[in-house]
């Protein structure tokens, strides 16, 4: 007979002996003479340890069952942790792995579940998601956080580095529907498969639900009850092996967690209360060993201090994909219908936001495809697509009442019917949902349903089966709202129809309290009650209680929920109310964008839309009293105004500012120019770029009243924000210290991309600042310090950061006295640093001096793009180097020299250096005493250069001669796109030659003529080209002595032109009766072409 025993443990025995032990059992063996020499090495001459055990076991079991019974012996008494392992723990793991696969592997499309695969790392809660309802979270953060880093599922209980140690509390915070038990669900199934944490043994997933049944737990019970094919719970307690044990849905648990007063167990087997023993387990006074991972909502988490937490992280909501992939899945066979609800949701900014939520886009996306599935029905008494949180729900509700859900295809029952089978139901979950939530409490068992009246056997109904979930536990069966949202929509409705006959406060449920007659007082008390909990608890039930008076929802629900027009009654009174509550002089707090949400679910937006019109017309100073501050603050989360930049300048005080802290939080582009912001103002701006919350990333704080005492405040938020990147304090009064504060700040700061200081009197030593905060700076790439006087020693300072420096890449000095002493030594940076791309040094008293060693660097740097030397003192000395820097650099693309002392002769030598040059593609050569002689030496430049795209001669006196030249060249030029020629002595023979030339390029999208005298003949011979040319989109004509005949010559050859956009004909005298006929012709000839005149 074979050896029972070896049979028996055959698995376990091969997947748990090492070779060590495997040679000792051998000599053991061969002592006993069980096995011979030959069999010995037949064993040992087999490949991989796993294959020897199973060739030594198959040798033992094939000698009977006494060799199996010194082998069963032997290891008992010579490594009873392995015996242990092999007899108890291996079975034990496999009857665990079986259990966990039955009940999760069922229902999990892990297809879809792709954003659960990455989760967000982040470093511990915000205020506001300590503080705030779920929906008021995703509404003021727009659904987005300020993360950087994404951690694996497969690396959650991994350390993060090679020195670092794996975490030991875990903690998955998330709002409300966003996928936290499926993301339990998600790894456990995945990890029976063996795919992720092999290194784990035992994962073992309690909900609170479950813990919510018992009174007293040990910890060793704890583990038996969930699991009670683990026979042996101390094996695991006392640590012999990795487990995991997740602790899932805090916020589900029936006992607030207090870990200042808990008693400390360190017994596995002492019975303690359940709160003390989760407390315990957290602070690790009991399984100390196990890794443990809690998942919660995010007020919830709160509960566990900071401390102890290892590693916090955080469920992603959906993107814009996602959404648009998730209501795809929904309309599987409807890809029509999907396109359309996806458009609506997208339309709809607040819906767009919450819909990242994949349980409120069900919601959502249910309801919508419903209107639209129906709203082809003449007798739709609601024409608009739903677009309040109300009219969604009302539209889920009576999709459920109906039984209309979209995977049945059948007709809709008649409304009586379904009132008569459902509204008592209804009835009863409503009061049971409005005292759950008062109560915080969301999962609810048996006794819970009876002691609200609910009848078990209706609840088997399809009604409740998609608004009550009902979840079978071992010895108990719990039931829970299939959302928040829908608990706190039926409590409204509770509400709203016991109010109507209620003479005590609703809120008291024993029913003692001071009489409170008729709906109205019902009414304010509800929203009263809500703007007094900071947390935000009866937020959205207030809101729900809101939109049910509003004429879409009564419209809707006539009939089945409420009755008709019965709205009409309360609407005026409440909105007069909820109006009075926005009246906080200047306290503005969630709770007051809430009643403005109150009053968005109403329907009454009068207030919301005349602020939002004001930010349009940037009118908003004068007129923010605290109703449109409420109002502003509510526009802040919502207005597609906001989207792009939020522009609150010339309009705010310091109270109005301090008022509004909370909603600029979320700005991600902030401007508040011209504010007259003092110090004070920036120490209110600098509290809340310092928390974790800020989303801000630009900000614009321009032509305030900033000394360096507020720079200073700003500077020591920088140390701690993460998200603003760009910072503009130009035209204030920062000072040097206040630039000293700012590049302390820098050194620390890894974030800020641009900061602009621009006109702020920094002078030489804050310049010096700056520079060594360069030194050691790696992120920042645009700095602004034109007018500050930094003079030539500050701009020395700055070149040698530069040598140091590889992150800038635009550097503004113009207007510093920077001199030839400054410049040369930018120059000698340049010849190293070649990161730097734009570097603007107008008006700063350069000769030639400076421009020799500037385009002396030119030769060798290869980074260089724009280079804006304009407003010096260069002149026709200083043209040969340049000339000499544009035939060897090939990087340089923009070259500005407007406003110099050039002459003919210098702007011929750098014409001539044009024609072998291949990269700059913008020269400006405004105002530089340029006549005909150089006109002719950049027309010959032209016939050949082919990079050259905008040419600028303004003011510059090249007459007809120049104009006749130029004419020439464009005739054959295919790459110049902008020539300007304002003010530039051209007459009706220019004109001619330029109109003859339009007729053959095709390139010239932009031509400036201003100031010039072309007069009528000149228009004549333009216009008869405009009816060829098809490429001129803007042509600038004022003041050229048009007169009317010439201005209407213009204006009748657009009828042939399709390419101009833009025409200019101001300053041009063409009077009342010629602008008419102007007009009319445009009107009717070119009406996409806008015409000034």
């Amino acid at each position: 007979m074979e050896g029972v025993w070896i049979n028996r443990y055959r698995k376990q025995l091969v997947r748990s002996i090492s070779p060590q032990f495997l040679e000792e059992i051998i000599c053991y063996m061969r002592k006993l003479d069980i096995l011979t020499a030959e069999e010995a090495g037949q064993v040992q001459e087999v490949g991989t340890v796993l294959e020897q055990v199973k060739a030594a076991m198959d040798l033992l079991a094939g000698k009977g069952s006494s060799a199996s019974q010194y082998l069963q012996n032997f290891i008992e008494k010579n490594n009873s942790q392995l015996y242990l392992r092999i007899t108890v723990y291996e079975p034990m793991v496999q009857k665990h792995l079986e259990s966990l696969q039955n009940r999760y592997g069922n229902g999990l499309e892990t297809g879809q579940l792709r954003r659960l695969t990455n989760l967000l790392l982040v470093e511990g809660l915000t205020d506001i998601q300590q503080k705030e309802h779920d929906v008021m979270q995703i509404e003021a953060t727009k659904g987005i956080r300020n993360i950087s880093k994404n951690i694996p599922l497969e690396k959650l209980f991994l350390p993060l580095s090679k020195v670092s140690i794996r975490p030991r509390i875990s903690v998955t915070v998330g709002v409300a529907g966003v996928g936290k038990s499926t993301l339990v669900k998600l790894f456990v199934y995945t990890w029976t498969k063996g795919e992720i944490n092999k290194d784990i043994i035992f994962v073992l997933p309690v909900t609170f639900r479950e813990l919510n049944t018992y009174e007293k737990l040990s910890a060793e019970r704890l583990i038996r009850s969930a699991f009670p094919h683990i026979t042996e719970p101390s094996f695991i307690s006392t640590g012999a092996v990795r487990t995991l044990l997740i602790l899932d849905g805090l916020d589900e648990f029936k006992t607030p967690l207090d870990f200042s007063n808990t008693v400390v167990c360190t017994d596995p087997k002492k019975e303690i209360q359940v709160d003390s023993l989760i407390t315990n387990i957290i602070r690790g006074n009991l399984l100390q060993e196990f890794s443990i991972w809690v998942t919660s909502r995010p007020t919830a988490a709160s509960q566990i201090p900071g401390g102890l937490v290892d590693r916090m992280t955080e469920i992603q909501g959906f993107g814009v994909v996602e959404i648009k992939e998730f209501l795809d899945q929904m309309f599987l066979d409807n890809k029509d219908l999907s396109h359309q609800v996806f458009y609506h949701i997208k339309a709809n900014r607040s819906l767009h936001v919450m819909c990242t939520v994949p349980a409120f886009c069900w919601i959502s996306g249910t309801s919508i495809g419903y209107f639209l599935k129906n709203s082809t029905d003449q007798s739709q008494e609601v024409t608009a697509v739903p677009k309040t949180l109300t009219e969604i729900y009302s539209y889920y509700f009576k999709m459920a009442l109906s039984s209309d859900w979209q995977d049945k295809q059948r007709e809709t029952p008649r409304i009586e019917q379904a009132m008569n089978n459902s509204k008592k139901v209804i009835g009863n979950l409503g009061r049971l949902a409005f005292y759950g939530l008062l109560k915080k409490k969301y999962i609810f068992y048996e006794q819970d349903l009876k002691a609200y009246g609910g009848d078990l056997l209706a609840l088997q109904g399809g009604l409740c089966s998609k608004i009550l979930l009902k979840e079978e536990m071992q010895n108990f069966t719990a039931y829970y709202f299939s959302h928040l949202s829908i608990q706190e929509f039926l409590a409204a409705m509770y509400y709203y129809t016991a109010a109507k006959r209620a003479i005590f406060d609703l809120f008291t449920e024993s029913g003692m309290s001071w009489p409170k007659l008729g709906f109205f007082n019902h009414f304010k008390n509800a929203v009263q009650r809500s703007l007094q909990l900071e947390d935000g608890q009866l937020d959205i039930f207030v809101r729900f209680l809101s939109g049910l008076l509003s004429p879409q929802v009564n419209k809707l629900l006539s009939g089945w929920l409420l009755v008709k027009d019965e709205h009409n009654n309360y609407r005026s009174l409440v909105i007069s109310f909820l109006q009075s509550c926005l009246n906080t002089d200047y306290v503005i707090s969630s709770r007051t964008v809430n009643v403005m949400q109150c009053l968005y679910e109403i329907q009454h937006m009068e207030i919301a839309k005349t602020v939002e019109e004001a930010m349009k017309n940037e009118s908003l100073a004068g007129m923010l009293t605290p109703v449109n501050c409420s109002a502003l603050a509510y526009l802040l989360q919502v207005s597609e105004v906001c989207m792009e930049e939020t522009n609150l300048s010339n309009c705010l005080t310091y109270n109005i500012c301090k008022s509004l802290l909370s909603q600029l939080l979320f700005c991600h582009n902030l401007r508040l120019d011209n504010n007259q912001f003092k110090d004070n103002v920036m120490e209110l701006l600098g509290s809340v770029l310092s928390v974790k919350d800020c989303q801000i990333q630009k900000i614009s704080l321009a032509e305030n009243q900033i000394s360096n005492k507020g720079a200073k405040a700003l500077a020591r938020s920088l140390m701690v924000n993460r998200s603003l990147m760009v910072l503009d304090l130009r035209s204030n009064s920062i000072g040097p210290s206040g630039a000293k504060a700012l590049a302390e700040a820098l050194r620390k700061n890894q974030s800020l991309l641009s900061l602009n200081l621009q006109n702020n009197v920094i002078k030489e030593e804050g310049a010096k600042f700056l520079a060594e905060a360069l030194l050691t700076n790696h992120k920042l790439m645009t700095l602004h310090l034109q007018k500050n006087s930094i003079g030539p020693q500050g701009a020395k300072q700055i070149a040698e950061a530069l040598k140091q420096n590889g992150s800038l890449k635009e550097l503004i000095l113009s207007s510093n006295c920077v001199g030839d002493t400054g410049s040369v030594a930018l120059a000698e940076a340049l010849k190293v640093n070649h990161s730097l791309t734009t570097l603007n040094l107008q008006s700063n008293s350069i000769s030639n001096t400076g421009v020799t060693a500037l385009t002396g660097a030119l030769c060798s740097n290869q980074g260089l793009i724009s280079l804006n030397l304009r407003e010096n003192s260069i002149s026709k000395e200083g043209a040969p180097e340049i000339a000499s820097a544009l035939r060897t650099n090939c990087t340089l693309r923009n070259l500005d020299l407007a406003a110099n002392l050039l002459h003919d002769e210098g702007v011929k030598a750098i014409a001539q250096a044009m024609k072998e040059n291949k990269a700059l593609t913008s020269l400006h050569l405004q105002w530089n005493f340029i006549q005909a002689k150089a006109a002719r030496a950049l027309a010959q430049a032209l016939q050949s250069n082919r990079s050259l795209t905008s040419l600028d001669l303004q003011e510059n006196a090249i007459g007809d001669e120049g104009m006749i030249a130029l004419a020439t060249a464009l005739k054959v030029n295919t790459t110049l796109t902008a020539l300007y020629l304002q003010v530039a002595s051209i007459g009706v023979s220019g004109a001619t030659a330029l109109a003859e030339a339009l007729l053959a390029n095709r390139s010239l999208t932009t031509l400036d003529l201003r100031g010039n005298s072309i007069g009528v003949p000149g228009a004549k011979a333009m216009a008869n080209a405009l009816k060829v040319n098809r490429s001129l989109h803007i042509l600038n004509l004022q003041e050229n002595a048009l007169g009317m005949d010439g201005a209407i010559c213009i204006a009748t050859a657009l009828k042939g032109n399709h390419g101009l956009t833009y025409v200019n004909l101001q300053g041009n005298r063409i009077g009342q009766s010629g602008a008419k006929v102007i007009a009319d012709a445009i009107r009717t000839n070119s009406p996409n072409c806008v015409v000034e005149m």
